[in-house]
């Protein structure tokens, strides 16, 4: 792009938006490789004071980086892409964290909305693509769209059971220049729903008139700190327990009621 085309750009336009919304919901940092469709988003990024952009040489290497940002933290990781190839090699990242139940947001870049089912160059339909390996896939059809769309994202990710999110933004969203009148919404932290007391009788029942109950912990057990819970609770009933992959370590290997780890071995 010329110094001129860069002159040109709007810093009020929907790129910006959609960085003022990422800022909103608490990102430091997006993992990615950038594109000519997505350059204004990308140049917004630069101008953002409290959002660092990481450039990895391969869009999986920013995939798994910020899968591994949202196991640590809790909060989605975000990676960025262009479109068609560049997008699709975010896949694997996003699969990865939708089985392992991590919160991630991944924004690729997509042809402009005139250009879709023209047999574009590079146009696939990656909203499809990404559906069956996320828990929401979605295009952005307007800049008025973004703050709904962006918040919706991020509480969908970090929402129990956590997982991937995707939203593809079209050429000519990310080149608009409306916007500067929308604002990023509030964002309301998603907090763990406690089972009521009916839920509860009903598993207690179940166990009391269960013959040989066993306890399945998994990355839930894992994530939320209840190795000690889960450790008295199995004491007490001397239930025996296993673990999924993701669950190892949230009770001792050497405990009686340990049967160690349950899966494709």
């Amino acid at each position: 792009m010329s110094d001129a085309e860069h002159r040109k750009q709007t810093p009020d336009g929907a790129a910006e938006l959609l960085v003022r919304c990422l800022e909103n919901e608490g990102v430091e940092v997006v993992f990615g490789v950038p594109g000519e469709e997505n350059i204004r988003f990308t140049n917004a990024l630069a101008r953002s004071e409290k959002i660092r952009y990481v450039l990895t040489r391969h869009e999986q290497a920013a995939s798994f980086m910020a899968e591994m940002h949202g196991r640590l933290t809790g909060s989605a990781g975000v990676m960025s892409a262009t479109l068609g190839p560049g997008a699709i090699n975010l896949m694997l990242g996003v699969a990865d964290a939708q089985t392992n139940s991590t919160p991630v947001v991944a924004i690729t870049a997509q042809v402009g909305k005139e250009r879709n089912y023209k047999e574009s160059h590079q146009f696939v339909d990656l909203v499809s693509m990404f559906a069956p390996v996320t828990k929401w896939s979605a295009e952005v059809p307007a800049t008025r769209a973004i703050p709904e769309m962006v918040r919706r994202a991020f509480k969908t990710a970090e929402s129990e059971r956590p997982g991937a999110v995707y939203l593809a933004v079209p050429e000519d969203v990310d080149a608009a220049t409306d916007g500067s009148d929308l604002r990023p919404l509030r964002r309301n932290v998603v907090q763990p729903e406690a089972p009521s007391p009916k839920q509860i009788e009903r598993a207690a029942k179940l166990l009391r008139e269960a013959r040989r109950p066993v306890i399945l912990a998994g990355h839930g057990a894992a994530r939320g700190g209840a190795a000690e819970s889960l450790t008295a609770f199995a004491t007490a009933l001397d239930v025996s327990t296993a673990t999924t992959f993701h669950g190892k370590g949230v009770l001792p290997d050497d405990h009686p009621c340990a049967t160690g780890t349950f899966g494709f071995m």
